[in-house]
């Protein structure tokens, strides 16, 4: 979801819902890793069911970390991999499921996206390799000092797409990993283990919320499962919501600010690149041992729980004296629609609606009013109601005029002083004031542009890098002009001059691109409850209409096309690449980037700009970069279809999921008759042998077998002599076309207890903030003196004193635990294959 600041603010707005991970560490004995037995109790003291991982968020931290060296090759990457997935399944421990999700080809709507951040990634590749070779001769011209330059490829992240040989080396590896897991690691032995790697369409996180749904709509389902689902992303929170699963709870990296970083010319710490001196670096350790290495703080876990977050939205939505019977369950439904109109991956934001100024607050008090006086919610199910939503847009409007003015005023007051922290501003408006005026409304090629939309401009010293420049530098560039003023009169006119290039007396063109955001809202929404309802659907715009164009809007949209087909995985690769990444593609196909004479050359700019849209960062801005037409796309690629070699076929064609177990799991045998019948129809799975999952299981070509040999595509670890696993094509359960999974509580589920106290809904508590360590809020901490918290702290792990980020509360440090439980020792151990290489 492109919400940088929706975690930042639910967790301010909503506290109690943020619980730190409890993080059993392993030990050394006589130079050997004792792992910890995962089979154990969880010591968070909660016993999760299924564990979803949405692989990328994963996948780019271990591949090109920002605050540590990154891996020297693609085998480290993979081992990285690897340890990641052991630390949080150390954590979870679950017992039913395990659920890899890699991106696939993404739907048309999503491509957009990714073409702006793939082509923004090669930019600044490039501008920062630029800035380090101007930066080297001005200090070498100084008599500076820099270690030699390395001979190095830049790792290109965007290699981290479906299609691509990186992808396809990834799943091979996944797929010994989880072989690997099932053989020798007790805690895995009753998991069913799903692999959706980047062959298969869809984007990780609504390839595991397809799962779920299909699964809780089959009888055999357990409406209890507790489902914990890993990822960054605030979109992630919203997906769980829409389950209407009550045990729901989303685990992710604590985001700590300000993480110290190698300076990218020289490799020290202390100082950022325009600030190098090219001062020799002095000695670490006696004989220089430590010369390659950088000090970090490993990264710990905390738990989102949405069952909390529930809590807090009842308060926050009921309401009373309603002409019809209050729905929680619709009310959750319709809070989730509302948070798209301040971000999402599909859609750019309305204009007035920011985050940081209150707009979902704004929502939610309009939402309340209008829902009184239409007689019911704005969804149901995934589909909108498009006559409620214009009432919720048009108070939106009346307050628009208002909301720009107080935008400017609130930046004028922040100029001199640092942009300071704090509750977002109120707006100049009441929902009694908007109502009235509500009433009275019931009854009565674009052109890149790199002007500002409103003058945040970059007051508070950031260059178009993104960089903080020093304070006597930061006259130095002019302000870009800001044509638009938002807060002035005429703002509506200048801005779709400026933006689109048309009059704002074009009322045309401004209901198409009104119908076209109405589009978004019915697909994003439907994407989120019932699954991709059109893959070739997209927005075809860099900025959304106003609020207050939001007209007459109820039969702007009827039903999407049926029948579409997403991308294959090297057309998704021509239509999000930038040339520079073209290395990834096969030689003729690349050339279409390149050829002056290619009838796709207009797809692929050297340059282009980036309207920063009122922000103050160039990546929160617009990249003006010119739409892929398919129909161009595909005709181009007809030509060169036949230079593809086999492997290259084979790369991009759809694929699989793929289920493993090991040779202990009661569906083992199953799947081993399967293969011995060489059965090449579809068999469904016996539910009573898989704790309840359904679906369809068909051979795999090359299937992982009990007691045979795996190899191992990476040199660094060993091979499996005799794997206890087994693995299987699987395909999720399917209904009829037109069938609606319903966005409610299931039959025989179980609420959570309550968590909230009385307290809990205050804004403000005195006293220093002391998160809750694990899911057991009476669990007992130890009292300890500043001077024993530091002892503690000294060697970081979770006795860590570093106090929790501003975006949760004020504390001074972390009580440690008592009683914590010893990590079990085994009798006998099996040796882990990457124990010799992590130890």
């Amino acid at each position: 979801m492109g919400v940088p600041a929706f975690f930042r603010w639910l967790s301010r707005k909503y506290p109690s819902i943020i619980v730190h991970c409890v993080e059993e560490k392993s030990k050394e004995c006589n130079g050997v890793r004792i792992p910890v037995d995962t089979s154990k109790p969880n010591p968070n003291e909660v016993e999760f069911d299924n564990l979803y991982l949405d692989m990328n968020g994963i996948i780019h931290p271990c591949t090109h970390p920002e605050d540590k060296p990154a891996p020297k090759n693609e085998d480290e990457m993979m081992v990285a991999i690897f340890e990641y997935i052991d630390r949080l399944f150390n954590i979870i421990r679950p017992r039913r499921v395990l659920y890899m999700a890699i991106d696939g080809v993404a739907p048309r709507a999503k491509m957009n996206q990714q073409r702006s951040r793939r082509f923004r990634a090669s930019k600044e590749g490039m501008e920062l390799t630029e800035e380090k070779h101007r930066m080297r001769e001005e200090v070498l011209q100084r008599g500076g000092y820099l270690p030699p330059e390395e001979i190095k490829e830049r790792f290109d992240s965007n290699c981290i797409t479906p299609g691509t040989e990186f992808m396809d080396n990834l799943a091979k590896c996944l797929r010994y990993y989880i072989a690997d897991r099932l053989t020798n690691d007790p805690g895995w032995r009753t998991l069913s283990v799903f692999l959706s790697d980047a062959s298969v369409p869809g984007e990780g996180e609504h390839k595991i919320m397809d799962f779920i749904r299909r699964q809780r709509a089959q009888p055999n389902h357990d409406p209890n499962t507790h489902h914990c689902l890993c990822g960054a992303d605030a979109d992630l929170i919203m997906l769980g919501l829409a389950t209407h699963e009550p045990n729901f709870t989303i685990i992710r990296e604590e985001f700590k600010p300000n993480k110290p970083k190698p300076c990218a010319l020289c490799g020290q710490m202390g100082h950022e690149i325009k600030d190098c001196q090219g001062v020799a670096r002095e000695k670490r350790g006696e004989h220089d041992e430590f010369a390659d290495t950088v000090p970090v703080s490993e990264q710990e876990f905390i738990f989102i729980r949405l069952c909390v977050l529930r809590e807090y939205l009842q308060r926050e939505l009921t309401m009373a004296s309603l002409p019809f019977p209050f729905n929680f369950e619709r009310s959750v439904d319709d809070w989730v629609f509302m948070c798209f109109f301040v971000g999402n991956d599909f859609l750019p934001h309305l204009p007035s609606l920011e985050i940081r100024e209150g707009a979902i607050d704004r929502l939610v008090s309009i939402y309340k009013d209008v829902v009184h006086r239409t007689g019911g919610y704005l969804t149901e199910n995934g589909f909108v109601n498009l006559e409620r939503v214009e009432l919720i847009m048009q108070a939106v409007g009346v307050a628009e005029d208002n909301i720009f003015k107080k935008r400017k005023e609130d930046e004028v007051r922040r100029r001199p002083a640092a942009a300071a922290q704090g509750n977002s501003p109120r707006s100049h408006f009441t929902v009694a004031a908007v109502s009235e005026q509500l009433n009275r409304y019931q009854q009565n090629k674009v052109r890149p542009c790199t002007q500002q939309s409103d003058g945040a401009g970059c007051s508070d010293g950031v260059d178009r890098l993104g960089v903080k420049r020093k304070a006597e530098d930061s006259d130095s560039e002019p302000e870009p002009e800001d044509n638009v003023r938002l807060w002035e009169e005429g703002w509506k006119q200048r801005y779709y001059k400026t933006k689109f290039d048309v009059d704002e007396t074009d009322d045309d063109f401004r209901k198409k691109v009104v119908k076209s955001y109405v589009e978004g809202l019915c697909w994003v929404l439907r994407y989120y409850y019932q699954g991709c309802a059109s893959w070739k659907w997209y927005f075809p715009f860099h900025y959304a209409p106003f609020a207050s164009d939001f007209k007459d809007i109820k039969d702007m949209f009827m039903e999407f096309e049926k029948g579409t087909k997403p991308f294959s995985p090297l057309e998704q690769l021509m239509g999000v690449f930038p040339a520079a990444s073209g290395n990834f593609l096969p030689p003729t196909w690349r050339a279409l980037m390149t050829d002056p004479d290619s009838s796709i050359i207009d797809f692929y700019p050297d340059d282009f700009a980036i309207d920063l849209n009122g922000k103050k960062y160039a990546w929160q801005g617009v990249a003006l970069l010119p739409f892929v037409d398919e129909r161009r796309l595909r005709a181009s690629l007809e030509k060169v279809y036949p230079d593809l070699t086999s492997e290259e076929v084979r790369r991009n064609s759809l694929g699989s999921d793929v289920v493993f177990v090991s040779k202990s799991h009661p569906l083992c045998d199953f799947i081993q008759e399967l293969y011995r019948s060489e059965s090449h129809e579809g068999t469904q799975i016996p539910p009573e042998l898989c704790h309840g999952t359904q679906g369809i299981l068909y051979l795999d070509q090359e299937p992982i077998l009990p007691d045979e040999p795996v190899e191992s595509p990476v040199p660094m670890l060993r091979d499996i002599p005799s794997s206890r696993a087994v693995g299987i094509k699987f395909k999720d359960p399917q209904y009829e076309e037109g069938h609606v999974f319903k966005a409610v509580i299931l039959p025989g589920a179980k609420i959570p207890s309550k968590v909230l106290k009385p307290g809990d809904w205050e804004k403000s508590s005195s006293g220093p903030w002391r998160p809750q360590l694990g899911f057991n809020p009476n669990r007992h901490q130890v009292h300890l003196d500043q001077s024993a918290f530091r002892a503690l702290g000294h060697g970081g792990g979770q006795y860590s004193s570093a106090p929790p980020p501003s975006s949760y509360h004020q504390g001074n440090y972390r009580p440690p635990l008592r009683d914590h439980p010893p990590p079990f020792q085994r009798e006998s151990h099996t040796l882990h294959p990457f124990w010799w290489f992590s130890a």
